[in-house]
């Protein structure tokens, strides 16, 4: 039996692209807002083959959240579909068969009705759609893990929006563009949590 994994956490399986990068920052502020522990496979130190990583991650991860937005073939010269979000949401289906009780994975997207085109194997599976903002990523989230006492969308749009605009210091100060780089990613969750635990006893929840 495989060990259980920590009940707060999240696997993100999301397109690492300058395009995503608001839902990004959504996804990990929402999250620690709701008390959760979101994870991507870059944080895990090592050389080892990213779909490895992802497979650590899956395994000790009780929720995944697989985001199928990104359907569009990419710009020319190599104009090709993207295929890593669809895979890594197979990887997690088959173990999720294989460990019904250890994880949970949660499909979103940002159109209603396309993925009954782009992966019709997926129908009857409940969609989470964010139409592409951070509002309908935020709002789905609170719809995908309900709690007792949850913030507020806009209360949770505040502290987005603050995040949102520390990146470019942060990325300043972890010498890189890329705000899904391993030191960049853990401080956007340090900085997500510490807000979160700020402000969850210090206003009325919906």
């Amino acid at each position: 039996m495989p060990p259980l994994p920590d009940p707060k956490s999240v696997l993100l399986n999301i397109p690492y692209d300058e395009e995503f990068r608001s839902l990004y920052i959504a996804y990990i502020v929402g999250l620690c807002q709701l008390d959760l522990d979101p994870h991507l496979a870059s944080e895990i130190p090592g050389s080892g083959r990213r779909l490895d990583r992802i497979f650590e991650l899956i395994e000790s991860c009780r929720y995944s959240i697989h985001d199928l937005s990104r359907v569009e073939v990419s710009v020319a010269p190599t104009a090709v579909p993207r295929f890593n979000m669809p895979l890594e949401l197979g990887m997690t289906i088959a173990w999720q068969k294989l460990n019904p009780t250890l994880h949970d994975c949660i499909v979103w997207e940002s159109e209603p009705y396309r993925i009954q085109r782009s992966a019709s194997d997926l129908n009857g599976t409940d969609v989470y759609i964010h139409n592409g903002t951070p509002e309908g990523v935020l709002s789905e989230l609170r719809n995908a893990f309900p709690r007792d006492r949850m913030p507020s969308v806009p209360d949770i749009l505040e502290i987005y929006r603050f995040v949102h605009d520390q990146l470019n210091a942060i990325l300043l100060k972890h010498g890189t563009s890329n705000p899904y780089s391993r030191s960049v990613f853990i401080e956007l969750c340090w900085l997500s949590r510490s807000l979160a635990d700020f402000f969850r006893y210090t206003r009325p929840a919906i």
